[in-house]
């Protein structure tokens, strides 16, 4: 017996605006395995549910403009291969054979992921539903949470305007609303929303939808095919906490306003990757809240606080790509009582209290977003809500 609550309308908070880009290859072998699990049940899900989720497999192709970038992709290569992900080392000019819009003659060298491709959002959730429905899953809408009920320790229910309800186990997949909902229950999820900006032009000639996805991390940007034009969206260094806390209940099918400046460098290097940008229509800049973790890792399983209460949330602008994954990854643990596999990476129970300040969460999400593409170094401490927590010796030690 399950019942799912929303606010609003389903996919009126991130989905909707979200990319759609779905690659398979994480940073470890479990992580990897939840988005390959993703890829298998959006290829068949259509002929489940008689509703089209706008999955195609594109492929994925990943460039390197310097040789230190060059190697990062060839340790994804290998890391790829151990983990049983189809992932090839090519040529700039092979590469540019598969993105022909694409300036090449900088190129130190790419990778190509066949597996790779693309979705509609708001069509995969709608086809994800009709899925869930079909197997007996209860689905209410326009139910705003407003408490949770305990019993020594336990979630056992929760709060409505039209009543209470009470249940075995909770899980909180609120997506940027997490964070507000936890509290309701004093558990800390620890997230928080910036701002996320991506270009959608008109038809381009040699954008087809079979193009396959592209990304250029030392450019911080990625482009997929939409409606014959390209959607070019990325991850600038220093992003945009949005200054809205705590989040309207009602901010459903909401954008924020366009920042020109702020999504500059994201511009200028698209322009040198892709030229054709030059001309093309630029029919709108899209600017849409999405939330981030302090580690850049997803934030599943049991609260330690609360006994039966449970969290899927801060999927860090890949929620599209790792939902199915995900969901089986929380059936199994509810049901099992115990993660399926090794998920310390993304458990929970790795933030400390401390984790849940305001004003830090603003801070660091300034710069997680900017590390999904940046050189990630080996033992490299992240820079920002420092020295929010420190040992009894730091006053001593800092002069």
């Amino acid at each position: 017996d399950v019942l799912l609550l929303e606010q609003g309308k389903l996919t009126s908070g991130t989905t909707w605006h979200a990319a759609g880009l779905v690659g398979q290859m994480r940073p470890n072998r479990s992580m990897t395995a939840m988005s390959k699990y993703g890829i298998e049940l959006y290829s068949t899900l259509e002929q489940e549910t008689g509703l089209a989720t706008g999955w195609k497999q594109c492929g994925s192709v990943n460039v390197a403009r310097t040789p230190e970038r060059l190697k990062v992709l060839r340790k994804q290569v290998a890391l790829a291969h151990s983990f049983g992900v189809e992932c090839h080392e090519i040529s700039p000019a092979e590469a540019g054979d598969k993105y022909p819009v694409m300036r090449t003659d900088d190129l130190a060298g790419a990778i190509w992921l066949p597996g790779d491709g693309k979705a509609n959002p708001a069509d995969l959730c709608m086809s994800l539903a009709k899925g869930a429905r079909n197997r007996g899953v209860k689905m209410v809408e326009g139910v705003e949470v407003t408490g949770v009920i305990t019993e020594a320790g336990r979630a056992v229910g929760v709060r409505t305007a039209q009543g209470e309800v009470h249940c075995e186990t909770l899980v909180n997949c609120a997506g940027q609303w997490a964070r507000q909902f936890g509290r309701l229950a004093g558990v800390n999820v620890p997230l928080y929303s910036a701002e996320h900006f991506y270009i959608v032009t008109g038809q381009i000639p040699g954008v087809h939808p079979m193009l396959p996805v592209m990304r250029d991390p030392d450019g911080y940007i990625y482009y997929k095919e939409e409606v014959g034009g390209l959607l070019m969206g990325g991850f600038e260094p220093q992003a945009k906490p949005w200054a809205m806390d705590p989040i309207p209940s009602t901010f459903q099918f909401e954008l924020l306003g366009e920042d020109w400046d702020q999504f500059e460098i994201l511009m200028t290097n698209a322009l040198q990757r892709t030229p054709c940008l030059e001309t093309a229509e630029i029919k709108m800049l899209l600017n849409g809240p999405e939330s981030f973790t302090p580690d850049g890792n997803f934030i599943l399983g049991e609260a330690p606080e609360l006994r039966n209460y449970f969290v899927c949330a801060g999927f860090n602008s890949a929620g599209i790509a790792n939902s199915g994954g995900a969901g089986r990854l929380m059936a199994e643990w509810i049901a099992g009582g115990e993660p399926p596999m090794d998920l310390w990476e993304v458990d929970i129970r790795r933030f400390g209290a401390f984790t849940g300040n305001r004003r830090a969460l603003s801070e660091r999400t300034g710069e997680t977003l900017g590390l999904h593409y940046a050189m990630r170094w080996p033992r490299q401490e992240l820079q920002t809500a420092r020295p929010l927590r420190t040992s009894p010796l730091y006053d001593r030690l800092a002069t």
